[in-house]
């Protein structure tokens, strides 16, 4: 078969936009590739072997943090613990490994959000990341619940909204499209009754103006898949160099082929080259 597309360059998570449904590309190097219009396309990735580190260019035998080599995971603040664990944030200790990117990515408006991926889930993320971490993570529907000041404070809340509904996405159900219908609105509601003994905690110590619940509507979204996989099998590209089949969707950060699924955020900083050809 003849390739209509045939590109090579360094994997970056894939841009996505608010669009219906959800409108992805596959960032290659400088190449954007718009991938919606390809579902039912053949598509084969190739990895050359090479991993580069995305912030200082390193080639590394592994990829950590998704994308960075050993010393940068190790140096930057981009990969400290506390971005996993924000309530652990040390910013205020004097100790951050980068004050300045503290001070743009941690030390601003964050939100707590309540979110319906496989099921309910709480989560926190940067105000100008709304409502891209929604679409990374594959809800169908999302909606904010706190604003805060500071990444800390998001943590603390998050931490207290830990001890009634789960933090992560089951993944594979999500990729199944295996999702319950869900009033967040009302989710919302419950949640805040819930926490509300934990949020006036915080308010007298960090102030009223640092924690908001809000009553914002949240957003549902939908995603340009053709068809859902009926058992998820994953491809890993450090085990086989090459991954190949019919794209049949895209949601969260994941290509659904119909022989498997692949991650591409996971490879951030790979080498490959991608193909696709018309099945015409």
């Amino acid at each position: 078969m003849t390739a209509v597309v045939d590109v090579s360059g360094r994997l970056r998570k894939m841009p996505v936009e608010a669009a219906s449904p959800v409108a992805y590309s596959l960032l290659l190097g400088e190449t954007r590739i718009p991938l919606n219009d390809l579902v039912g396309y053949s598509l084969r990735l190739d990895f050359d072997g090479v991993i580069r580190c995305i912030n200082c260019d390193r080639k590394t035998n592994k990829s950590f943090s998704q994308g960075f080599c050993y010393p940068c995971f190790k140096k930057l603040a981009a990969c400290d613990s506390c971005i996993m664990s924000p309530e652990k944030c040390h910013f205020h200790e004097g100790t951050c490994r980068e004050p300045e990117w503290g001070e743009t990515h941690c030390m601003i408006e964050h939100v707590v959000y309540l979110a319906n991926s496989s099921g309910l889930k709480v989560g926190i993320t940067r105000g100008t990341q709304v409502p891209t971490r929604w679409i990374d993570q594959g809800a169908v529907d999302a909606i904010p619940m706190v604003r805060v000041a500071t990444r800390q404070l998001a943590g603390f809340v998050e931490v207290a909204c830990k001890q009634h509904v789960a933090d992560r996405t089951n993944w594979r159900a999500m990729l199944k499209g295996d999702v319950p219908e869900l009033d967040l609105r009302e989710e919302r509601s419950r949640m805040l009754a819930l926490i509300e003994d934990d949020l006036a905690d915080l308010k007298s110590k960090h102030g009223d103006e640092a924690i908001q619940p809000v009553s914002e509507d949240g957003l549902t979204l939908d995603y340009p898949v053709a068809v859902w996989p009926e058992k998820v099998k994953t491809h890993n590209l450090d085990k086989a160099s090459a991954a190949e089949g019919i794209l049949q969707g895209i949601k969260g950060q994941y290509l659904i082929l119909d022989t498997g699924v692949i991650n591409i955020r996971k490879y951030t900083g790979y080498e490959v080259r991608f193909r696709v050809f018309s099945n015409q």
